[in-house]
């Protein structure tokens, strides 16, 4: 399940009546809830506190896109797909020539570069614990696990004007995405949470058929196709919805898990 805009509410918190069904359906039916987002495991310890699986054995996640599985008992990294240092400094200084606010992520640590104004109300409520560099320079991450770079803009369009632009560099070396309608990421080739889920589930034993994915926007896409069932939130993307098996009623902020959860695994009549 993807978190932002899809599990989570406006304010980026579960709300309680997702928490109820999660609950239900894991006492009842032993069902795995896995967290596939673009952030870092180390970003989303409140959420999965909420939903009760942090530091959980057996329990497991899918974090930047795909680019990393941890068992979230000791944030067990059992899979790791990173960017190069070189490759996402070459994206960090074209970012530098643009009209965009830059995250860096590393393997435990998220740094913001030319924070915007609603991109730091945003991540005020997010409370991810980011670093704010005080130079415009990646030089200090040279020996550190990278993640994914991306550029934030709330001009979608704008973002996806710099595709071309930004091709030669990424070209055979990069998976583009979109996300929460303001990010354009960066991730290594081949990374996408549709590549995570069925590496997850090949480790787990679980047939990709037995698999729902739910998501909202243009980083689920390969996640919602691979699975055996894909639903999309009311508030997805027309993209997002297009291509699912169900869009939900409910949108992210009156309890998209709780709804695919009564209608696919207690079949109510929704």
């Amino acid at each position: 399940m993807d978190l932002d805009e899809t599990l989570l509410n406006d304010d980026h918190v579960v709300p309680e009546e997702n928490l109820k069904w999660i609950r239900k359906a894991r006492k009842d039916y032993g069902v795995r809830f896995v967290a596939a987002t673009g952030r870092g495991f180390c970003q989303i310890v409140p959420e999965l506190k909420q939903l009760g699986i942090y530091d959980a054995k057996d329990e497991y996640t899918l974090s930047f896109n795909g680019g990393a599985i941890t068992e979230n008992k000791d944030n067990r990294m059992i899979s790791w797909r990173g960017l190069s240092f070189d490759k996402m400094k070459e994206i960090f200084t074209f970012g530098l020539t643009k009209d965009v606010c830059i995250h860096v992520y590393t393997d435990t640590t998220l740094y913001v570069y030319n924070l915007s104004e609603d991109e730091k109300e945003r991540l005020t409520k997010q409370k991810l614990g980011e670093v704010y560099p005080k130079e415009n320079s990646v030089e200090f991450l040279k020996n550190e696990k990278i993640a994914k770079i991306l550029f934030q803009n709330v001009n979608v369009d704008y973002l996806k004007s710099l595709e071309n632009e930004i091709m030669p560099i990424t070209k055979g070396y990069c998976e583009i995405s979109y996300s929460s309608n303001r990010y354009m990421e960066f991730n290594a080739k081949g990374v996408d949470k549709g590549s995570g889920l069925r590496e997850l589930a090949e480790k787990l034993n679980v047939s990709i058929e037995e698999t729902i994915a739910v998501g909202d926007n243009y980083n689920d896409l390969a996640m919602l196709k691979a699975a055996g069932l894909s639903v999309a939130a009311q508030n997805a993307v027309d993209e997002v919805k297009d291509i699912c098996d169900y869009v939900t009623i409910a949108d992210n902020n009156e309890g998209v898990i709780a709804e695919l959860i009564r209608k696919y695994i207690y079949h109510e009549n929704i």
